[in-house]
């Protein structure tokens, strides 16, 4: 076996499939395409799920490929150990109900040992244990000894992911040797030991799994073959981990020269050593794909990654900027499979260096205040760090919490993370309502968070909509105040308020804040840590003081509107569990005055017969006027009442449920109309996708409904008056107007054919004869590109064998067209050629078949030059 390296093993493994009739397609950005179930592409098989659930058509029944991938799900780990990385590259190969079981576990044994060259006597192959077609398949016609076969059950052998395609697993392991074994007697396949390695993955989806362990075999059976390329090569080149490998290395070792260390002498260096070279891998192919970094999704994976290098490069006492050196060696290992990484060498080191220099400005300051804070812990024999403290070193020095963790797990301590992500929301909240989050007094804290922690509010706003209470706290954007004066923008808070604050997905109420010196606008109200409720918006007259008595009013008409939104959600979500099952759950849902969105859990998309039966059911509901009784209850009662609960949502020992007439039972903090008759009606306007597993449903009540009715039939009057007719016979009228469209368009049509039969005139006498070859070139005037290839068909039919090339000019543009019959391309003549050399001749361009082609142009001056040059052509392509 050659120590072949990994940029060989990748270009055999796909000419391997090429040769057998796969498409090799480039890698896919591992940034998912309409795909929101993905954060990154973690698998080869992932951004080719459109073609495996028949979404899309693929481009070929078998296609190859090498994947970038990124998982980051066991990030801690890596660098630990020598097993764990967040890049890798995938091989696969996919069939899309072409070949099956017989093909996918012969290709994948002869590219292993007869390309490869791996010793067929150190290989194992394991079949999922109830899976006799695949066992029979690699005993008798692949000839492997029942012995060498292993059985294995679901949790190793069978692929799932919740319902839908699935199927068995077919594995190959290698031995590597009793070097790498764990030295145990019954050692052999599927110990945990690195003795026996699984290099490549068969997956037979055959079936189709509804969720209930209920499976039917599939009509299109597909292949989904995958194996990682840094593991086939760590078994080719017989070193112990990814990290030894030829490309890996390469990183590792200049790592090491940065470091001025040398690997496999400590434990701590080699794990820091791992991390960088991990890390920097993933970095570079992420930015290549154009992810930046930030503080939110994939883009915080990359800054996550980036800082942790930067953190053990300092560990090794790397100095000064190192990542982009490091980043060119990971372009110049691997651009022969990924040109990207040359193309945009310049941007990905720009991008690597600013963010390392950002981070190395801060990190400095950030480490020694939790140097502090972790003195201070061991000093009061805490082992937690606070989500505060946790999120201050996030906030203000850049530190993700996930480095905070680190470093604290290496002294034996962990982080209130609980804590962390609540001051989290705070700061999302905070700048949704666009007030000065990022302005701190003193240091580091917000002005919401400078507030005494004492003060609360109360809301008494389910059975008022007004009320009197003393203002207790006024803030601008960046500070506390005494008061606010006519202009002024600012956050008011209070001890009991009507105002319900945004939350549950029922958008805040706004109105006025009055008292006897000043008038107030409140246009967003926000519920803060604390129990605090903040009503943010401006002083409209006047000047509102701490300490005065105001009177709270909300916008009657406004909450009114929002109520019956957010009640139409819980009829909705009751009647699409009836109609289809009790696996549908809120995900997710928005209501204001003008509509109500509500995201839901269901794997496909609704018919029309799902959607209709769904909206009578709501409608039906409503109509029957039922009563909304709400009840503040203990929680383990509330269940017992079969009320429905927010999946995932976390409940107090007292719940507050919402009960309308027995239908839908709910708990809810929302507020809501008082009898279902109030919401008038609803009417669905869409349905959609919005990610795997989670279906969208926008839709309209009462005063909303009725203003899109008033709309719809604004427009419908409009459409009536343009073809003059009335609403009632609008539909009549455009029946008759499109036979009339259809008749007008026929008649044109003959029209046309009966012109080009007259620009034809006598044009057989035009025929000439190339190399025995009949040769027909014409100027025909006036007659567009469908006319001439009409004209062509007949004109090749008098003809009997030959060429036809036809020029026409029209509006000061040119049509080409050129057609040959089969004994005329046989001796050499080729449409498509012909009509590429003379179009440029008439300022054009164009291509097509040997036996039809056609081109367009700018210049009719030239179309007696290019029916010369057709002659000229065709003789150089005959024999």
């Amino acid at each position: 076996m050659q120590p072949y390296g990994v940029n060989q093993l990748r270009k055999m493994f796909l000419e391997f499939f090429e040769s057998k009739g796969h498409l090799a397609m480039k890698s896919f950005s591992l940034v998912p395409h309409n795909d929101k179930s993905l954060l990154l592409i973690n698998s080869g098989m992932a951004p080719l799920k459109p073609y495996f659930t028949g979404q899309e058509i693929p481009p070929r029944k078998r296609v190859t490929t090498c994947q970038k991938c990124i998982r980051t799900g066991d990030i801690e780990n890596v660098g630990k150990t020598a097993r764990h990385g967040t890049f890798f590259e995938m091989l696969g190969n996919f069939s899309f109900g072409d070949y099956f079981k017989e093909e996918a576990i012969a290709w994948s044994w002869e590219f292993l040992t007869e390309v490869v060259g791996l010793d067929p006597d150190r290989l194992y192959p394991s079949v999922y244990l109830e899976d006799d077609e695949a066992f029979e398949i690699w005993n008798k016609k692949m000839g492997i000894p029942a012995e060498r076969i292993f059985k294995f059950g679901k949790e190793d052998n069978f692929w799932e992911h919740g319902s839908g395609p699935c199927g068995p697993c077919s594995e190959i392991y290698y031995d590597r040797g009793e070097k790498y074994g764990c030295g145990r007697e019954d050692c052999t396949v599927g110990c945990e030991c690195d003795r026996y390695m699984e290099i490549w993955n068969n997956v037979f989806t055959q079936f189709d799994n509804d969720g209930k362990g209920h499976y039917e075999e599939l009509e299109q059976k597909n292949i989904d073959t995958g194996m990682g390329l840094e593991r086939l090569a760590s078994v080719v080149q017989d070193v112990d981990s990814i990290f030894d490998v030829d490309t890996i290395k390469a990183l590792r070792d200049h790592v090491c020269r940065l470091a001025k260390v040398e690997y496999g002498k400590d434990e701590n260096t080699d794990v820091s050593i791992r991390v960088i070279t991990d890390h920097i891998r993933s970095v570079t192919f992420m930015i290549s794909d154009g992810i930046m970094p930030s503080n939110e999704g994939r883009g915080y994976v990359l800054r996550r990654l980036l800082r942790r290098a930067c953190r053990h490069g300092r560990l090794l006492n790397i100095e000064g900027n190192f990542l982009p050196e490091l980043a060119l060696t990971v372009i110049e290992g691997s651009k022969d499979g990924y040109p990207e990484l040359e193309e945009k060498k310049d941007f990905i080191l720009n991008v690597i260096a600013k963010e390392e220099e950002q981070f190395n400005k801060t990190i400095d300051q950030g480490l020694g205040i939790l140097s502090d804070m972790i003195k201070e812990m061991e000093e009061k024999g805490t082992k937690t760090l606070s989500g505060d403290e946790t999120f201050r070193l996030y906030d203000t020095y850049g530190f993700p919490i996930d480095l905070t963790k680190e470093i604290l797990e290496e002294k034996g301590m962990d982080v209130d993370e609980e804590g962390f992500h609540a001051a989290m929301e705070v700061q999302r909240q905070t700048a949704r309502a666009a007030r000065g989050v990022t302005n701190y007094m003193g240091a580091d804290v917000t002005v919401y968070e400078s507030i005494d922690p004492s003060i609360t509010s109360t809301f008494v706003g389910y059975e008022n909509l007004t009320c009197v209470s003393e203002i207790t706290v006024l803030t601008t954007e960046t500070e506390i105040v005494d008061a606010l004066s006519d202009g002024e923008k600012g956050t008011i808070f209070v001890k009991e308020t009507p105002f319900y604050a945004t939350s549950g997905g029922q958008e805040a109420d706004t109105g006025v804040i009055r008292t006897a010196e000043g008038e107030f606008q409140v246009e967003d109200t926000i519920k803060l840590l604390g129990g605090k409720i903040g009503h943010v918006g401006r002083v409209v007259k006047g000047m509102i003081k701490t300490g005065d008595q105001a009177e709270l009013a909300v916008d009657e008409e406004k909450r009114a509107l929002s109520a019956r939104n957010h009640s139409a959600t819980h009829l909705l979500q009751k009647a699409l569990r009836t109609v289809l099952g009790t696996h549908v759950e809120q995900a997710g849902s928005s209501v204001n005055e003008d509509r109500l969105r509500f995201d839901f859990t269901h794997f496909s998309a609704l018919t029309p017969e799902e959607l209709k039966k769904v909206e009578e059911i709501v409608n039906e509901n409503i109509a029957k006027g039922l009563p909304v009784e709400v009840q503040n209850m203990p929680i383990e009662e509330a269940r017992k009442t079969g009320a429905q609960a927010l999946f995932g949502e976390k409940y107090g020992d007292i719940v507050r449920v919402v009960n309308m007439g027995g239908f839908s039972i709910e708990f809810c903090g929302g507020t809501h109309v008082k009898n279902t008759s109030e919401i008038m009606a609803l009417k669905i306007l869409s349905e959609t996708g919005v990610a795997a597993g989670v279906r969208r449903i926008e839709a309209l009540t009462s005063k909303g409904l009725l203003k899109y009715y008033d709309a719809l039939e604004q427009r419908l009057n409009e459409a009536a008056k343009a073809l003059k007719a009335t609403p009632e016979n609008l539909a009549e009228k455009i029946g008759h107007m499109m036979s009339e469209n259809k008749a007008l368009h026929s008649e044109v049509e003959s029209l046309k054919s009966k012109l080009a039969q007259d620009a034809m005139g006598d044009v057989m006498d035009q025929v000439q004869e190339v190399k025995g070859v009949k040769l027909l070139a014409a100027e025909v005037d006036g007659v567009d590109m469908n006319g001439l290839r009409d004209l062509g068909d007949q004109l090749k039919e008098k003809l009997g064998e030959g060429v036809v090339v036809l020029a026409s000019g029209n509006d000061g543009k040119v049509s080409l067209m050129v057609t040959a019959t089969e004994a005329a391309m046989k001796q050499g003549a080729h449409a498509g050629n012909l009509v590429k050399a003379i179009a440029g001749l008439v300022g054009g361009g164009g291509g097509g078949r040997p036996n039809m082609a056609q081109a367009g142009g700018k210049n009719p001056a030239g179309i007696k030059d290019a029916l010369g040059k057709a002659k000229e052509t065709l003789e150089g392509q005959l024999s």
